[in-house]
């Protein structure tokens, strides 16, 4: 376990420096030391307040979630999620999205694959905002079919955002499917039926053998898909979906605010509120690719070539988006070995215990 744990987190360290170093390769490290010792930290600590505020709402937004089964309070949401965006900084592969139920599981005595639905769902409304937010502010981009940044072999385009924003709604459309599927009565009966019938079909083999794929692996697959359904009981309340929604808008325009704020004491990043909004949709699409332990690299990326799309120059472009993604994850990490600390949560068992 030891030395899988090592040789993750030295896989996700190598990903984190190659991804940085394809970001700034053409920024000369002056230039972003000199940008970075201009910024008016004063800024920082109204952005903190933000980005905690939109880890609240995601807590509560969690909750709601949880609700038509499993009652939790404040802080038997707040310790999990936080811990789960440790470990989404600090490990490849975003493990956390999967530590988080296991965590719930040892807490709250929630089944995993339940828990696992919840996340699954928040995921679904953090994609219909995102690429809501994205078709409200794509009319109002002025793409120059010249501006293009390549990092490794990806060349982040025009083209790249569209079919990035392309395969979310795909994969969004997949997601809601199978869960009004296994939602409703009828339909995860008729799946229920099928998997029991699954062993009719070796009816070469012996009846000890069918009887025991039937023990072990179709009572098993009917079991899970019951849980996942009472995890996806959100769905039959149209009253808390429009809670889910209404949260996700918050949470979602918060996260943009801190952006903003953060800016206003970044020399050279003049631009609006809601220009803002969109560079925070592109970095969002970006780092939705296959990513580095927090994003590095990707996020860099994604920040400078939006942040061009409104005409800052990259060394500003840079160095804003070096800083603001600090900002946005340094404190997250914290407050995740804090909750760890709290709640005795090993981090690195937790991770892949999980997988």
């Amino acid at each position: 376990m030891k030395k899988k744990v090592l040789l993750s987190l030295f896989l996700g360290v190598l990903l984190s420096i190659g991804g940085f170093y394809l970001a700034f390769r053409n920024v000369p490290a002056r230039d972003i030391l000199q940008y970075l010792s201009r910024i008016d930290y004063i800024w920082v600590l109204p952005s903190f307040a933000l980005i905690l505020l939109s880890f609240i709402l995601r807590v509560v937004r969690w909750m709601v979630i949880l609700a038509p089964f499993k009652k939790i309070d404040f802080w038997s949401g707040f310790h999990p999620l936080m811990i789960a965006f440790t470990i989404n900084c600090i490990l490849p592969g975003r493990a956390g999205e999967l530590a988080r139920p296991a965590i719930l599981y040892k807490k709250n005595q929630v089944r995993y694959s339940t828990g696992l639905a919840t996340v699954a769902m928040e995921r679904v409304f953090d994609m219909v905002l995102i690429i809501g937010l994205f078709l409200m502010v794509y009319p109002w981009l002025d793409f120059d079919a010249s501006l293009q940044l390549t990092i490794g072999g990806t060349v982040l385009s025009q083209e790249t955002l569209n079919a990035i924003v392309l395969g979310m709604f795909q994969l969004g459309i997949l997601l809601i499917l199978g869960m009004i599927v296994v939602s409703l009565e009828w339909s995860r009966m008729l799946i229920k039926r099928v998997m029991f019938k699954m062993p009719t079909l070796l009816f070469f083999t012996g009846k000890p053998f069918r009887e025991k794929v039937f023990r072990l692996v179709c009572s098993p697959l009917v079991k899970m898909i019951d849980h996942i359904a009472t995890g996806f009981a959100l769905i039959r309340s149209p009253a808390r979906i429009l809670a889910c929604l209404g949260l996700s808008i918050m949470i979602w325009v918060i996260a943009a605010l801190s952006y903003y704020v953060f800016s206003l004491g970044c020399p050279g990043i003049e631009i609006t509120f809601f220009e803002m909004v969109a560079v925070m949709v592109i970095i969002c699409l970006f780092i939705a690719m296959p990513s580095v332990p927090g994003y590095w690299g990707l996020w860099e990326a994604g920040g400078i070539f939006a942040m061009m799309v409104f005409g800052i120059a990259r060394k500003e472009a840079a160095g804003f988006t070096l800083a603001n993604h600090a900002m946005q994850v340094i404190p997250v990490i914290l407050i995740g070995f804090g909750s760890a600390l709290v709640t005795g949560v090993n981090l690195w068992k937790t991770s892949f215990e999980s997988r």
